[in-house]
């Protein structure tokens, strides 16, 4: 089911679109491919934070359930040298940094709807050469499918018309029951290494292991075990195909989510930042702690440190990311 369900301030039309299918729900905006909505089927709370309304995301959403891209995450002043040329990106990150593309980033734009069934939508997007200053042109599109057995899979491509960088992410905040905190959850993470930043969130360039940190999630723990957690876990050091990175459950519902993608990084955000005075799809402000972010993507800033995961994609390549999060309820 497609229905109209907000407006640009430009006065265009932003479409939700119902899925079924798996045991899951899900509602998707056509603003910034966002999931405004996801259910499991003996679970009655919603899984993701949003809002019950659209006029919220333009003004109070810290990227709930968005797209972004083109390059998710942060780079360091806004600086991107490729091929010889320089090029000043938008510093939308206090006032020095490129956060998720810009402050005009296609998790803020409209899509287009080129397909859709009653368990799957393909929406399409298209950034011009120039962009928040990136180069290229740039067309994205995401496939968001409910498959059997609980699977919210996610399938991305974007093609460029020149060299530029691109790594999109998925940004929902992940929360298993109704306690209001995921600070309870527990949070397993295949990663033997993390990249430490530096006070501004950007990466320092090191790779310590995570042996002896508080960034520990081989076994799964608390996610309060570590404060403040805004950091990328290394999965691998190159794309993979699909497999399984991460779970995150809960004690008190029973449900749990496995993270599954190709993607050679993990952003971990345990949402410390949050602070909404209005309700959510729970019905309450949603505070400090409220979800849990876990976004697959090359790992941050990388074009400023030859040693990590490379992110630029050249006319006549594709740009491919495939990431499930499966769902499951067992007992309490």
């Amino acid at each position: 089911m497609i229905e109209e369900w907000g407006q640009m301030p430009d006065g265009n039309t932003v479409k939700r679109v119902r899925l079924e299918g798996g045991g899951l729900t899900a509602n998707v905006l056509t603003y910034g491919a966002v999931l405004q909505d996801l259910r499991l089927s003996g679970h009655d709370a919603p899984l993701v934070l949003g809002f019950p309304e659209f006029a919220p995301y333009l003004t109070r959403s810290p990227y709930f359930g968005a797209t972004a891209g083109r390059f998710a995450n942060r780079i360091r002043d806004g600086h991107l040298e490729l091929d010889g040329e320089t090029y000043q990106l938008d510093t939308n990150f206090i006032g020095k940094h490129t956060l998720h593309g810009g402050a005009d980033s296609m998790g803020k734009r409209l899509w287009v709807i080129e397909a859709h069934s009653p368990s799957s939508v393909t929406m399409k997007i298209v950034l011009e050469d120039g962009h928040m200053g990136f180069p290229g042109a740039l067309t994205a599109r995401v496939e968001i499918t409910l498959l059997d057995a609980g699977v919210l899979d996610l399938k991305m491509t974007a093609e460029a018309d020149k060299a530029t960088i691109c790594s999109l992410a998925h940004h929902s905040y992940f929360t298993l029951d109704e306690c209001g905190r995921i600070s309870d959850h527990l949070l397993s993470i295949d990663a033997d290494r993390f990249t430490p930043v530096d006070d501004e969130l950007i990466p320092t360039g090191e790779l310590p292991v995570v042996a002896g940190s508080q960034f520990d999630f081989r076994r799964a723990a608390p996610v309060k075990q570590a404060h403040d957690v805004d950091h990328n876990f290394c999965l691998s050091d190159t794309r993979e195909a699909i497999r399984s990175v991460a779970t995150l459950s809960s004690t008190i519902s029973g449900v749990t989510m496995l993270c599954r993608t190709t993607e050679p990084g993990l952003q971990v955000y345990d949402g410390s930042n949050i602070d909404i005075d209005i309700p959510g799809l729970h019905g309450q402000p949603m505070g400090a702690y409220a979800g849990l972010a876990m976004e697959p993507q090359i790992w941050p800033d990388a074009h400023h440190h030859s040693h990590f995961p490379q992110a630029v994609l050249r006319p006549g390549e594709t740009y491919t990311q495939h990431t499930q999060f499966v769902f499951s309820k067992g007992e309490t």
